[in-house]
């Protein structure tokens, strides 16, 4: 069931991409042409709604900050999640990340739609509580049961929680509760409009801004461009440092939004972690090394070209759909093609890393390569956007209009 869900998957990806150039891919890109009509046409009455105040959204009374995109997947999300919540962290704020947990397998929660006094009762007391991945002090669930993306978060930040509920405003009660968090940040969070944000920070890849231009389902695309008008920030992701590269791109972003801060960041490799006995190793070890990559995410390309960058030589490649569980035959089976091609080791992401099985031994080596983000161009924005948010010191939160 999981293979045949996956392959479905990417069809549609060869299908929307325009790499599947047959007559019915063609025909079934018309179709869902139209349907992206009918999308975007229910993306702006949502919007519209929560602006005309006839849909509210939640207040828990706290800085709540959403670190999203516009497209879906492959902007390199996670590293900036975990660096802007390190900073704040760093600057004297109780700190939670907020996720929904994308892909999880630890069950689902029930719906309840109610208003709650807070003076009277427990808001959200009788649902089951949000997954806690880590309290702060602890990693308290295995990649499965939080998904992967907040599991690398808890084990990287590993004194900030990290909460995994759908229902955020359910989740940011108990971090202010639990955790007497003054910061909430939505892990994904721009589309979430249930629980108002104060801060919107919108993260654009350079080597694909807003995805095929298409809406979804036809393109990769969750909003239309223009709604880049919504950021408070936009980060450019990606980029090499190259004087000029995203003159163009900034141009069509000012278009949108002519007063928003924009930032320019690299996703710089730090290190290569070996996933079974956990000791780290240089990345000079890469040069002129033949490698075997694996990896189940969005934008494959993006982390095999920054291998070839870092000096490999890849030999053999091995993709899967994006957030793909790995199983132990999987990763055997590649192996065994990786030792057949007389590769020196195995490279795949660290979030593929978190959803591979507890491999005891392997016959070849096998990293992660781990990634943080550098600032290029706008630190002093970035620098700025924290100070804005740590100073004043929050008072107490107060939590109303739960729905």
């Amino acid at each position: 069931m999981k293979e045949s869900l996956e392959q479905l998957e990417q069809y549609g990806i060869e299908v929307i991409l325009g790499r599947d150039k047959r007559l019915k891919a063609r025909i079934l890109r018309v179709v869902l042409h139209g349907l992206s009509f009918i999308y975007r046409g229910l993306v702006w009455l949502r919007l519209k709604l929560y602006r005309e105040r006839v849909l509210h959204e939640a207040n828990l009374g706290c800085m709540v900050i959403s670190i999203g995109n516009l497209s879906v997947g492959g902007t390199g999300k996670t590293p900036v999640v975990e660096s802007f919540a390190r900073a704040l962290k760093d600057a004297g704020r109780n700190v939670v990340v907020l996720s929904r947990g994308y892909k999880s397998r630890g069950g689902k929660t029930k719906k309840k739609r109610r208003r709650v006094d807070p003076e009277d009762a427990i808001p959200f007391a009788d649902d089951p509580p949000p997954r806690i991945v880590s309290d702060g002090k602890n990693v308290l669930l295995s990649s499965l049961e939080s998904g992967d993306e907040p599991f690398m978060l808890a084990k990287n930040l590993r004194d900030i929680p990290v909460v995994v509920d759908k229902n955020r405003i359910k989740g940011g009660v108990h971090a202010i509760r639990d955790f007497a968090a003054d910061t909430l940040i939505l892990d994904d969070g721009l589309q979430y409009l249930k629980l108002a944000h104060r801060i919107d920070i919108v993260l654009v890849d350079r080597n694909a801004p807003f995805g095929n231009e298409y809406m979804l389902p036809r393109g990769t695309l969750r909003e239309p461009p223009c709604n880049i008008a919504r950021a408070s920030y936009v980060l450019i992701t990606k980029c090499t440092g190259t004087p000029g590269e995203n003159d163009e791109l900034i141009k069509r972003i000012r278009k949108y939004n002519p007063d928003v801060e924009i930032i320019e960041c690299t996703h710089r490799p730090q290190y290569l972690y070996n996933v079974v006995t956990g000791e780290t190793e240089p990345l000079e070890l890469l040069k002129d090394k033949y490698v075997a990559a694996m990896s189940g995410i969005a934008v494959p390309e993006s982390f095999e070209n920054g291998l070839r960058r870092l000096g490999a030589n890849i030999g053999t490649v091995a993709r899967f759909a994006d957030h793909h569980w790995f199983d132990e035959r999987e990763i055997q089976d590649f192996i065994d093609v990786a030792i057949d091609c007389d590769m020196d080791m195995l490279l795949t992401t660290e979030k593929d890393a978190v959803r591979f099985p507890k491999l005891e031994r392997t016959d070849i080596p096998i990293y992660y390569l781990r990634i943080e983000i550098d600032i290029l161009s706008g630190e002093e924005t970035w620098e700025e956007c924290v100070r804005r948010i740590c100073s004043p010191k929050p008072a107490k939160p107060v939590m109303r209009e739960f729905a």
